[in-house]
Protein backbone atom coordinates (compact mmCIF):
# COMPACT_ATOMS: atom_id res chain seq x y z
CA UNK A 1 0.00 0.00 0.00
CA UNK A 2 2.95 2.39 0.23
CA UNK A 3 2.81 5.32 -2.72
CA UNK A 4 5.22 4.33 -5.71
CA UNK A 5 8.08 6.72 -6.26
CA UNK A 6 7.76 9.30 -9.03
CA UNK A 7 9.62 8.15 -12.06
CA UNK A 8 13.43 8.54 -11.92
CA UNK A 9 13.00 8.59 -8.20
CA UNK A 10 15.36 5.37 -6.31
CA UNK A 11 14.74 3.74 -2.92
CA UNK A 12 18.18 4.58 -1.88
CA UNK A 13 18.77 7.07 1.42
CA UNK A 14 18.40 10.59 1.64
CA UNK A 15 21.97 12.68 0.64
CA UNK A 16 23.03 14.95 3.09
CA UNK A 17 22.07 18.30 2.91
CA UNK A 18 18.87 17.42 1.16
CA UNK A 19 15.22 19.23 2.55
CA UNK A 20 12.39 17.31 4.04
CA UNK A 21 9.02 18.47 3.41
CA UNK A 22 7.13 19.11 6.68
CA UNK A 23 2.75 19.24 6.57
CA UNK A 24 1.77 21.05 9.59
CA UNK A 25 4.35 23.43 11.80
CA UNK A 26 3.06 22.68 15.35
CA UNK A 27 5.51 21.20 18.19
CA UNK A 28 6.02 17.79 16.72
CA UNK A 29 7.26 19.32 13.42
CA UNK A 30 9.47 21.41 15.61
CA UNK A 31 10.81 18.34 17.73
CA UNK A 32 11.22 16.54 13.85
CA UNK A 33 13.20 19.93 12.56
CA UNK A 34 15.32 19.38 15.29
CA UNK A 35 16.04 15.70 15.01
CA UNK A 36 16.77 16.21 11.14
CA UNK A 37 19.34 18.59 11.80
CA UNK A 38 21.01 16.29 13.88
CA UNK A 39 21.13 14.09 10.69
CA UNK A 40 22.25 16.56 8.30
CA UNK A 41 18.87 17.59 7.02
CA UNK A 42 17.24 20.84 6.47
CA UNK A 43 13.46 21.14 7.05
CA UNK A 44 11.25 23.19 4.98
CA UNK A 45 7.76 23.91 6.75
CA UNK A 46 4.24 23.94 5.43
CA UNK A 47 1.53 25.82 7.78
CA UNK A 48 -1.27 28.09 7.03
CA UNK A 49 -0.89 29.87 10.39
CA UNK A 50 1.22 30.17 13.24
CA UNK A 51 4.09 27.85 12.93
CA UNK A 52 6.08 27.32 16.01
CA UNK A 53 8.33 25.15 13.94
CA UNK A 54 9.62 28.08 11.93
CA UNK A 55 11.81 28.96 14.43
CA UNK A 56 14.10 25.75 13.66
CA UNK A 57 13.18 25.24 9.86
CA UNK A 58 15.56 26.21 6.98
CA UNK A 59 12.07 27.36 4.92
CA UNK A 60 8.99 27.86 5.63
CA UNK A 61 5.77 28.53 3.28
CA UNK A 62 2.40 29.81 4.63
CA UNK A 63 -0.45 29.06 2.65
CA UNK A 64 -3.66 26.87 2.74
CA UNK A 65 -3.64 23.25 1.74
CA UNK A 66 -6.40 24.60 -0.75
CA UNK A 67 -3.96 26.56 -2.33
CA UNK A 68 -2.67 24.23 -5.49
CA UNK A 69 0.06 26.15 -6.88
CA UNK A 70 1.43 26.47 -3.14
CA UNK A 71 1.69 23.10 -2.73
CA UNK A 72 3.56 22.38 -6.39
CA UNK A 73 5.90 24.79 -5.29
CA UNK A 74 6.54 23.51 -1.78
CA UNK A 75 6.75 20.33 -3.72
CA UNK A 76 9.51 21.42 -6.20
CA UNK A 77 11.84 22.64 -2.86
CA UNK A 78 12.05 19.94 -1.09
CA UNK A 79 13.56 15.97 -1.72
CA UNK A 80 10.59 14.60 0.22
CA UNK A 81 7.71 14.87 2.19
CA UNK A 82 6.26 13.92 5.68
CA UNK A 83 3.91 15.14 8.14
CA UNK A 84 2.90 16.24 11.60
CA UNK A 85 -0.80 15.93 11.72
CA UNK A 86 -3.42 14.03 9.57
CA UNK A 87 -6.23 16.31 7.98
CA UNK A 88 -4.93 16.86 5.04
CA UNK A 89 -7.53 17.21 2.49
CA UNK A 90 -7.24 14.78 -0.95
CA UNK A 91 -6.89 17.24 -3.30
CA UNK A 92 -3.69 18.41 -1.17
CA UNK A 93 -2.60 15.06 -1.33
CA UNK A 94 -2.69 14.29 -5.04
CA UNK A 95 -0.47 17.12 -5.79
CA UNK A 96 2.00 16.29 -3.36
CA UNK A 97 2.11 12.30 -3.71
CA UNK A 98 2.33 13.03 -7.84
CA UNK A 99 5.14 15.38 -7.36
CA UNK A 100 7.78 13.65 -4.12
CA UNK A 101 7.49 10.59 -2.03
CA UNK A 102 5.19 10.45 0.53
CA UNK A 103 5.63 9.18 3.66
CA UNK A 104 4.00 7.30 5.55
CA UNK A 105 1.83 6.60 2.70
CA UNK A 106 -0.91 8.45 1.47
CA UNK A 107 -2.41 4.72 1.88
CA UNK A 108 -2.25 4.65 5.67
CA UNK A 109 -2.84 8.76 6.11
CA UNK A 110 -6.64 7.60 4.38
CA UNK A 111 -7.29 4.83 6.48
CA UNK A 112 -6.12 6.76 10.00
CA UNK A 113 -7.81 9.94 8.81
CA UNK A 114 -11.64 8.48 9.41
CA UNK A 115 -12.21 6.62 12.29
CA UNK A 116 -15.34 4.53 10.90
CA UNK A 117 -12.49 3.23 7.91
CA UNK A 118 -9.72 3.05 10.63
CA UNK A 119 -12.08 0.69 13.24
CA UNK A 120 -13.08 -1.64 10.04
CA UNK A 121 -9.27 -2.01 8.88
CA UNK A 122 -8.38 -3.18 12.63
CA UNK A 123 -11.16 -5.31 12.60
CA UNK A 124 -10.71 -6.95 9.29
CA UNK A 125 -7.12 -7.43 11.24
CA UNK A 126 -8.98 -9.30 13.38
CA UNK A 127 -7.98 -6.69 16.32
CA UNK A 128 -9.79 -6.16 19.19
CA UNK A 129 -11.65 -3.12 18.61
CA UNK A 130 -14.66 -1.45 21.18
CA UNK A 131 -17.90 -2.39 19.32
CA UNK A 132 -19.43 0.41 16.60
CA UNK A 133 -21.62 1.52 14.13
CA UNK A 134 -21.96 4.10 11.67
CA UNK A 135 -24.57 6.75 12.34
CA UNK A 136 -25.55 9.67 9.46
CA UNK A 137 -28.76 10.53 10.96
CA UNK A 138 -31.07 10.07 14.08
CA UNK A 139 -32.74 6.94 12.78
CA UNK A 140 -28.99 5.65 12.59
CA UNK A 141 -28.28 6.42 16.19
CA UNK A 142 -31.21 4.77 16.98
CA UNK A 143 -30.20 1.47 15.56
CA UNK A 144 -26.83 1.72 17.35
CA UNK A 145 -27.68 2.22 20.38
CA UNK A 146 -29.95 -0.69 20.29
CA UNK A 147 -27.44 -2.53 19.11
CA UNK A 148 -24.31 -1.12 20.97
CA UNK A 149 -26.02 0.17 23.90
CA UNK A 150 -25.45 2.85 26.65
CA UNK A 151 -22.45 4.14 27.39
CA UNK A 152 -21.53 5.20 24.59
CA UNK A 153 -19.64 7.55 22.73
CA UNK A 154 -20.67 9.67 19.54
CA UNK A 155 -17.41 10.97 17.45
CA UNK A 156 -16.78 12.47 14.28
CA UNK A 157 -15.51 10.17 11.96
CA UNK A 158 -12.89 13.08 10.60
CA UNK A 159 -11.09 16.16 12.75
CA UNK A 160 -11.71 15.04 15.91
CA UNK A 161 -8.48 15.46 18.55
CA UNK A 162 -7.90 15.77 22.46
CA UNK A 163 -11.64 15.33 23.10
CA UNK A 164 -13.10 17.72 20.91
CA UNK A 165 -15.41 16.47 18.15
CA UNK A 166 -17.05 13.96 20.76
CA UNK A 167 -20.44 13.68 22.79
CA UNK A 168 -20.76 10.85 25.57
CA UNK A 169 -24.33 9.15 25.42
CA UNK A 170 -25.28 8.14 29.37
CA UNK A 171 -28.46 7.57 28.81
CA UNK A 172 -31.11 7.38 25.55
CA UNK A 173 -32.31 10.83 26.56
CA UNK A 174 -28.99 12.26 25.79
CA UNK A 175 -29.49 11.55 21.69
CA UNK A 176 -30.81 14.37 20.61
CA UNK A 177 -28.01 16.65 22.68
CA UNK A 178 -25.14 14.54 21.43
CA UNK A 179 -25.98 14.33 17.66
CA UNK A 180 -26.56 18.25 17.38
CA UNK A 181 -23.74 18.80 18.96
CA UNK A 182 -21.79 17.45 16.01
CA UNK A 183 -23.39 19.61 13.53
CA UNK A 184 -24.30 16.76 11.34
CA UNK A 185 -20.68 15.61 10.20
CA UNK A 186 -20.41 12.01 9.64
CA UNK A 187 -20.39 10.03 13.09
CA UNK A 188 -19.46 6.85 14.42
CA UNK A 189 -20.77 5.63 17.60
CA UNK A 190 -18.44 3.44 19.91
CA UNK A 191 -19.28 1.40 23.07
CA UNK A 192 -17.35 2.41 26.42
CA UNK A 193 -15.03 -0.15 27.13
CA UNK A 194 -14.08 -1.16 30.63
CA UNK A 195 -10.06 -0.64 30.95
CA UNK A 196 -7.98 -0.43 33.60
CA UNK A 197 -5.60 1.51 32.26
CA UNK A 198 -4.64 2.91 28.42
CA UNK A 199 -1.23 2.58 27.16
CA UNK A 200 0.16 3.51 24.10
CA UNK A 201 3.38 1.90 21.98
CA UNK A 202 5.08 3.78 19.39
CA UNK A 203 6.68 1.38 16.53
CA UNK A 204 8.65 2.50 13.61
CA UNK A 205 8.97 0.07 10.49
CA UNK A 206 11.66 1.53 7.66
CA UNK A 207 11.59 1.57 3.89
CA UNK A 208 13.19 -2.04 3.96
CA UNK A 209 10.44 -3.29 6.05
CA UNK A 210 12.42 -3.46 9.77
CA UNK A 211 10.41 -2.43 12.68
CA UNK A 212 11.39 -1.37 15.85
CA UNK A 213 9.05 -0.69 18.81
CA UNK A 214 9.61 1.31 22.26
CA UNK A 215 8.21 -0.36 25.60
CA UNK A 216 4.49 0.89 26.12
CA UNK A 217 3.93 3.74 27.90
CA UNK A 218 1.02 4.28 30.22
CA UNK A 219 -0.81 7.10 29.96
CA UNK A 220 -3.52 9.19 31.70
CA UNK A 221 -5.55 11.70 30.48
CA UNK A 222 -7.41 15.35 32.30
CA UNK A 223 -10.31 16.77 30.24
CA UNK A 224 -9.75 15.09 27.24
CA UNK A 225 -6.14 15.60 26.40
CA UNK A 226 -3.08 13.80 27.30
CA UNK A 227 -2.17 14.75 31.13
CA UNK A 228 1.47 12.13 31.56
CA UNK A 229 2.94 9.27 30.22
CA UNK A 230 4.66 6.60 32.56
CA UNK A 231 7.36 3.75 31.60
CA UNK A 232 7.63 1.27 32.39
CA UNK A 233 3.88 0.73 32.40
CA UNK A 234 2.41 -1.36 35.33
CA UNK A 235 1.99 -4.27 33.11
CA UNK A 236 2.73 -8.17 32.91
CA UNK A 237 6.25 -8.39 30.31
CA UNK A 238 3.39 -10.81 28.59
CA UNK A 239 0.83 -7.55 27.88
CA UNK A 240 4.18 -5.75 26.72
CA UNK A 241 4.65 -8.07 24.38
CA UNK A 242 1.52 -8.41 23.11
CA UNK A 243 1.41 -5.08 22.52
CA UNK A 244 4.56 -4.45 20.80
CA UNK A 245 3.34 -7.52 18.32
CA UNK A 246 0.24 -6.04 17.75
CA UNK A 247 1.57 -2.68 16.65
CA UNK A 248 4.05 -4.48 14.40
CA UNK A 249 1.28 -6.37 12.53
CA UNK A 250 -0.55 -2.75 12.09
CA UNK A 251 2.33 -1.24 10.51
CA UNK A 252 2.88 -4.49 8.08
CA UNK A 253 -0.87 -4.51 7.18
CA UNK A 254 -0.02 -0.69 5.98
CA UNK A 255 3.32 -1.46 4.19
CA UNK A 256 4.37 1.85 6.49
CA UNK A 257 7.07 3.85 6.71
CA UNK A 258 7.49 6.03 9.73
CA UNK A 259 6.78 6.15 13.46
CA UNK A 260 2.95 5.43 14.31
CA UNK A 261 1.76 5.47 17.73
CA UNK A 262 -0.64 2.83 18.49
CA UNK A 263 -3.39 3.64 21.81
CA UNK A 264 -4.84 0.69 23.61
CA UNK A 265 -7.40 -0.05 26.31
CA UNK A 266 -5.71 -3.03 28.46
CA UNK A 267 -8.68 -4.88 29.72
CA UNK A 268 -9.72 -8.10 31.70
CA UNK A 269 -9.80 -10.15 28.03
CA UNK A 270 -6.80 -8.69 26.63
CA UNK A 271 -6.17 -5.46 24.72
CA UNK A 272 -8.45 -3.53 22.51
CA UNK A 273 -7.02 -1.14 19.90
CA UNK A 274 -8.66 2.04 20.51
CA UNK A 275 -6.64 4.20 17.67
CA UNK A 276 -3.72 4.36 15.69
CA UNK A 277 -1.93 7.69 14.67
CA UNK A 278 0.13 7.71 11.48
CA UNK A 279 2.82 10.48 12.88
CA UNK A 280 5.27 10.75 16.18
CA UNK A 281 3.16 10.72 19.06
CA UNK A 282 2.95 12.97 22.32
CA UNK A 283 3.15 9.89 24.39
CA UNK A 284 6.28 9.08 22.66
CA UNK A 285 7.83 12.10 23.67
CA UNK A 286 9.41 10.45 27.13
CA UNK A 287 12.01 8.83 24.79
CA UNK A 288 13.83 11.68 24.19
CA UNK A 289 15.05 10.86 27.88
CA UNK A 290 14.64 7.46 28.08
CA UNK A 291 16.47 6.19 24.64
CA UNK A 292 19.21 6.80 22.44
CA UNK A 293 17.24 7.39 19.41
CA UNK A 294 14.07 9.42 20.42
CA UNK A 295 10.90 8.76 18.34
CA UNK A 296 11.56 11.87 16.17
CA UNK A 297 15.02 10.84 15.02
CA UNK A 298 13.41 7.55 14.15
CA UNK A 299 10.92 8.65 12.13
CA UNK A 300 13.69 10.50 9.96
CA UNK A 301 15.56 7.64 10.01
CA UNK A 302 12.59 5.76 8.43
CA UNK A 303 11.47 7.94 6.22
CA UNK A 304 15.09 8.93 4.91
CA UNK A 305 16.02 5.45 4.52
CA UNK A 306 18.26 5.22 7.03
CA UNK A 307 18.73 2.06 9.63
CA UNK A 308 16.10 2.36 12.80
CA UNK A 309 17.91 3.15 15.69
CA UNK A 310 18.07 0.62 18.81
CA UNK A 311 14.68 1.63 20.73
CA UNK A 312 15.67 -0.19 23.77
CA UNK A 313 14.51 1.64 27.06
CA UNK A 314 17.50 3.27 29.52
CA UNK A 315 16.17 4.88 32.06
CA UNK A 316 12.26 5.27 33.90
CA UNK A 317 10.37 8.11 32.56
CA UNK A 318 7.46 10.00 33.25
CA UNK A 319 6.62 12.55 30.63
CA UNK A 320 4.31 15.52 31.57
CA UNK A 321 2.48 18.37 29.55
CA UNK A 322 2.68 21.87 30.20
CA UNK A 323 -1.37 22.74 29.14
CA UNK A 324 -2.33 25.95 28.98
CA UNK A 325 -0.73 27.85 32.39
CA UNK A 326 1.08 25.35 33.34
CA UNK A 327 3.68 26.55 31.14
CA UNK A 328 4.78 28.91 34.17
CA UNK A 329 6.22 26.30 36.18
CA UNK A 330 9.01 24.97 33.33
CA UNK A 331 11.54 27.35 35.10
CA UNK A 332 11.22 26.09 38.31
CA UNK A 333 10.76 22.46 36.59
CA UNK A 334 14.44 23.08 35.73
CA UNK A 335 15.40 23.09 38.79
CA UNK A 336 14.86 19.18 39.53
CA UNK A 337 17.32 17.04 39.03
CA UNK A 338 16.80 14.22 36.01
CA UNK A 339 14.59 16.93 34.48
CA UNK A 340 13.94 18.29 30.47
CA UNK A 341 12.24 21.00 29.74
CA UNK A 342 10.54 21.45 26.15
CA UNK A 343 8.80 24.74 25.25
CA UNK A 344 7.31 24.83 21.79
CA UNK A 345 7.88 28.33 21.57
CA UNK A 346 3.90 29.51 21.37
CA UNK A 347 3.21 33.37 21.56
CA UNK A 348 -0.33 32.86 23.06
CA UNK A 349 -1.04 30.68 26.66
CA UNK A 350 -4.57 29.58 26.19
CA UNK A 351 -6.36 27.40 28.53
CA UNK A 352 -6.29 23.88 27.10
CA UNK A 353 -3.41 24.59 24.85
CA UNK A 354 -0.13 22.16 24.89
CA UNK A 355 3.13 24.93 25.34
CA UNK A 356 5.49 22.24 26.32
CA UNK A 357 6.52 19.32 27.75
CA UNK A 358 8.61 17.91 31.11
CA UNK A 359 10.72 14.65 30.97
CA UNK A 360 11.56 13.71 34.76
CA UNK A 361 14.03 10.19 34.12
CA UNK A 362 13.23 8.75 37.51
CA UNK A 363 15.69 6.06 37.77
CA UNK A 364 17.65 3.30 35.30
CA UNK A 365 15.60 1.02 33.54
CA UNK A 366 13.42 -1.48 35.16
Amino acid sequence: MTDPLPSGKTDTPLASGKTIGILGGGQLGRMLSVAASRLGYKTHIYEPGAAPAADVAAEVTQAGYDDLDALRRFADAVDLISFEFENIPADALDVLSAAKPLYPSRAALETSQDRLTEKTFLADLGLATAPFAPVDSAADLDAALARIGTPAILKTRRFGYDGKGQARIMTPEDTGRALASLNGAPAILEGFVDFSMEISVIAARGRDGAIACYDPGQNVHKDGILATTTVPATIPASLRTDAVLLAARILTALDYVGVMGVELFVTPSGLIVNEIAPRVHNSGHWTQAGCAVDQFEQHIRAIAGWPLGDGTRHANVVMENLIGEDVARAAQAAATPGTQVHLYGKSETRAGRKMGHLNRVTGPAT
